[in-house]
């Protein structure tokens, strides 16, 4: 009896079926690095006011944004609760048309304006 539990225990474990194996992944086209909009990356020439901040030089929009940006932070613009409005000095007031203070999508438009 004792030879028969066994060979009942030796099939039970025998029982147990193999995982079945993953399918080999296929190799992902890859992708080609995304290139920028030449029209964003063409050079443009700051207005006199604009100048004061960014330089007189032409520059694609990015750049001008990112030194305007660089401006605002060197000098502590950005309002200390809510970060997306911009408190303008007297340079930044005439940039703005006048406005003391400015959200960061206002900015962008209105900067906008003085880009040729």
């Amino acid at each position: 009896m004792a030879k028969a539990r066994k060979k009942s225990v030796a099939k039970k474990a025998g029982a147990k079926k193999a995982a079945p194996k993953k399918a080999a992944k296929k190799a992902a086209p890859k992708k080609a690095k995304r290139k920028p909009n030449p029209a964003l990356m063409k050079p443009m020439t700051p207005s006199p006011v604009l100048a004061e901040i960014v330089g007189s030089k032409p520059q694609p929009r990015g750049q001008i944004t990112k030194q305007l940006w660089a401006y605002i932070k060197k000098n502590g613009l950005q309002d200390k609760i809510n970060k997306r409005m911009i408190n303008a000095d007297e340079k930044l007031r005439k940039l703005f048309g006048g406005k003391s203070v400015v959200n960061m999508f206002e900015m962008t438009k209105l900067v906008s304006r003085h880009i040729s």
